[in-house]
């Protein structure tokens, strides 16, 4: 090979190794632009960012008041709300709830798929006790859970959470029957009577299903007290709270009431 080859192959190689450079600067660049587009996505549709929770320990649990949970909720459910949630790792709370649980409340919910207590109100395994129910109403096997997750596991608050829009509050106001649900939405029937409402009194009006599911909460509530003792003294002495709740499946706000 001739200098001038050598001078064209010198310059053939330069040449390649500054388109090379260029790349590589162009590919860092692109790359750090599409981190920082996730990092504003994350912010922007209110992917959890920040340090992860760490699960509750029972020493933890215990030192918590029945108020402080309830504000711990209501906080969770803003965050919810506001797509601003905990950074959490489900795996390891899976691991470390496995030996034992410290749950902090138990809710009683209803089994419709759109209000998942847990989720609404940013919570994470092992947190709280969630038994679902359609319309959230309360015979003696769910009572009997609701006194182990209290009396005997330490959980500090009973939440009984509705929700806008329930089905089974509609059935119940329709006096509908199908199988066993026919049994089931005959315990509604009489928070449809206790209803103090004006206006169209039918499953057509959403404000009176909403004025009867919140009817419900607190008659279930009601039945609680009366059926189980041991929950009635917890609340007596203050080592327990129950309070009500509604679920907006339109705005995700949860409204807590007594």
């Amino acid at each position: 090979m001739n200098p001038l080859d050598l001078t064209g192959a010198s310059l053939h190689s330069g040449c390649c190794n500054a388109h090379s450079g260029a790349r590589r600067r162009f590919l860092k660049g692109s790359l750090l632009g599409a981190a920082g587009l996730v990092g504003v996505g994350a912010i922007g549709s209110g992917v959890a960012l920040g340090r992860t929770v760490q699960p509750l320990s029972k020493e933890q649990r215990d030192a918590l008041t029945p108020e402080e949970i309830i504000a711990r909720m209501k906080a969770g459910n803003e965050r919810f709300r506001s797509g601003r949630l905990q950074t959490r790792d489900f795996l390891r709370e899976q691991r470390e709830s496995a030996a034992g649980q410290y749950p902090k409340a138990v809710i009683l919910s209803c089994i419709d798929s759109r209000a998942p207590a847990e989720i609404v109100m940013d919570m994470g395994i092992g947190e709280v006790f969630n038994s679902r129910m359609a319309g959230n109403i309360a015979n003696a096997d769910v009572i009997g859970g609701i006194e182990f997750g209290c009396k005997v596991s330490g959980a500090k608050v009973l939440l009984v959470m509705g929700h806008t829009a329930c089905g089974a509050i509609k059935g119940a106001i329709d006096n509908a029957t199908l199988g066993n649900l026919t049994g089931l939405l005959a315990k509604i029937r009489p928070a449809v009577e206790a209803t103090e409402f004006e206006g169209d009194r039918t499953s057509k009006n959403p404000a009176f299903v909403d004025a009867v599911a919140r009817k419900n909460v607190s008659m279930t509530i009601d039945v609680i007290r009366a059926q189980s003792p041991v929950l009635d003294e917890m609340e007596r002495k203050g080592t327990l709270d129950m309070v009500g709740a509604m679920y907006n499946l339109e705005t995700a706000q949860v409204e807590f009431f007594t």
